[in-house]
């Protein structure tokens, strides 16, 4: 459940994240003395509402019902300095807040009225500092952040480090971030040990256990300028995660008609590899492909190719229509609902490690008129975006962004 509302926020954040280029000239007086006063660069906020439905819910084992709302909102916060040495020092405060329901969490204690992690809200706020060199285009990054929900809280840190060239033609990304988490370890009803609690800590003071869940990724981009039309990025994302990595309040069914809790290695390597091509037909015009190959020790292969095609209506209008089409071969862990065999050490019934493909189509609509948003200089721009997800096991999804940006 909680991967699936992630991605999606993954996915509209990357929209802030895309337009959120443009760096301010620092104002100098007659002895071309820097202002070193901190002052707001932007302010961005992001909205989003996404649904799904479905008939294969881990939960219970790979069947019913898969209907999940998510409500998300985040405010983006981006301030900036000059100090004495001529370094840009940028300061970026983000704030999310997700809503969501969720009809299989419901199934956990289908005795009650309504299980403690049917509705849940997750709040996110993160802290990113960078040091930039305006001529050499060079930086320097620290970024902390934190995240708790009914069943899991999360602390993460980060560095991030950008080379460019002289020419400005070729630039180098690196990235490397932890998350340290801790689980709440809750178990479908039928299946908690004697005196283990459900894990709701305003109706039940009965005792649960908590796991540790570490996860490593580190990122190396190198992007390189063909010619005046053509852009393209090589970008290797390799990640290692330790610690409780099943949800134990996902069942899976065996051959004998026994049920246990999911259960998975308590440990994964993932290593996604990624190819960008930017080209620009006209002035009109851009063509965006994206390519991953996606790999995992636990024998997950996946392959996602994805196409997006800006038009510019006019100066301060564009349309950019996109299709992704991913296929993935699934873990060698999974069964369908009652296929598992008795005398497996690892087993889930999760359909998103299971073998699909999947399509996703949709358009973005972006305003950026000279004057401002309704007449207002400050509001500089105004996106609108929706998709709609259709995968091979029947799971259908919608998602509506507005992205709105402030100067």
């Amino acid at each position: 459940m909680r991967k699936l509302y992630l991605g999606v926020i993954a996915m509209y954040l990357g929209i802030l994240a895309s337009h959120a280029q443009t760096k301010p000239v620092p104002v100098k007086d007659t002895t071309n003395y820097e202002a070193r006063k901190l002052k707001i660069d932007e302010v961005n906020f992001v909205s989003a509402y996404y649904n799904q439905n479905g008939n294969n819910s881990a939960v219970t084992g790979g069947i019913g019902t898969e209907k999940l709302t998510d409500f998300a909102n985040t405010i983006d916060l981006q301030m900036s300095r000059y100090s004495k040495s001529g370094k840009k020092h940028t300061f970026n405060f983000e704030l999310g807040v997700d809503t969501y329901t969720s009809a299989s969490s419901d199934k956990i204690d289908p005795n009650t009225v309504s299980s403690a992690s049917r509705q849940d809200v997750r709040i996110y706020p993160s802290l990113n500092w960078t040091v930039s060199d305006d001529k050499t285009g060079n930086a320097f990054g620290l970024a902390g952040s934190y995240s708790r929900e009914f069943d899991y809280q999360s602390f993460g840190a980060g560095i991030n480090v950008t080379r460019v060239s002289k020419d400005k033609n070729t630039q180098f990304d690196f990235k490397a971030q932890v998350f340290l988490d801790k689980w709440k370890v809750i178990l479908p009803v039928e299946l908690r040990p004697p005196g283990y609690g459900s894990g709701s800590d305003h109706e039940d003071k009965r005792p649960v256990d908590y796991k540790p869940r570490n996860s490593f990724s580190t990122s190396f981009s190198l992007s390189q300028v063909i010619n005046t039309r053509l852009q393209m990025a090589l970008i290797v994302e390799p990640s290692y995660q330790h610690g409780l990595l099943a949800t134990k309040y996902q069942r899976d069914y065996f051959t004998d008609g026994s049920v246990r809790v999911e259960n998975l290695p308590d440990s994964r390597y993932k290593l996604p590899i990624g190819l960008r091509f930017n080209y620009f037909l006209d002035d009109h015009f851009i063509v965006r492909l994206f390519y991953r190959y996606y790999m995992d020790n636990w024998g997950i292969r996946a392959n996602t190719a994805e196409l997006e095609i800006p038009v510019k209506l006019t100066s301060f209008v564009s349309v950019s229509p996109f299709y992704r089409y991913n296929t993935q071969r699934g873990t060698r862990y999974f069964a369908p609902y009652g296929q598992h065999n008795p005398n497996d050490e690892f087993y889930t019934s999760d359909y998103d490690l299971s073998t699909v493909h999947s399509n996703f189509v949709g358009a973005n609509l972006r305003l950026t008129p000279p004057g401002g948003i309704l007449g207002s200089q400050h509001f500089t721009a105004l996106e609108l975006r929706a998709g709609h997800y259709m995968r091979s096991t029947g799971l259908n999804s919608n998602i509506v962004t507005l992205a709105l940006k402030f100067k």
